[in-house]
C-alpha cells in the first residue's frame, strides 16, 4: 500500500455579481494511503479514448473534511487533478474514489 500526500479541492458556492452564484475552489493538503490503483481506457465517440481511474485514496480527515465532504471536487494525485466520484466516511478517514481527469476550475 503506497502512501498519499496531496491537495484536495473543495467547491464553495459564492454569490457573485448580479446574483450569479459561482464556485470558488479551496485546496487543502491531506495525507493517507492509496488503497487501490487501477486504470482503464474507455472508448467512446471521440477521437481519443478517455483514461478512467477507479482508484481508492484514504485520507486522514480533519473536521473541515468531515463537514464539507459533499463539496470535494478533485484530488491532485501523481501530477494531475482527478475527479472524485464517491466519498465514503469511515472515521477518522474519508475514502475517496477517483474517476477521470478533472478539467474544471482549480485554486
Amino acid at each position: 500500500m503506497a502512501k498519499f500526500y496531496g491537495m484536495v479541492g473543495y467547491a464553495k458556492a459564492a454569490d457573485g455579481t448580479d446574483g450569479i452564484w459561482t464556485d470558488t475552489i479551496i485546496e487543502r493538503p491531506y495525507m493517507g494511503d492509496e488503497l487501490r490503483n487501477t486504470m482503464r481506457v474507455q472508448s467512446g465517440d471521440k477521437v481519443n479514448d478517455d483514461i478512467v481511474s477507479n482508484n481508492l485514496i484514504s485520507i486522514v480527515a480533519d473536521s473541515y473534511a468531515f463537514e464539507q465532504f459533499f463539496a470535494i471536487k478533485y484530488v491532485r494525485w501523481r501530477g494531475a487533478n482527478w475527479k472524485v466520484t464517491n466519498v465514503e466516511v469511515q472515521r477518522p478517514r474519508l475514502i475517496l474514489t477517483i474517476g477521470g481527469v478533472y478539467n474544471g476550475e482549480t485554486a
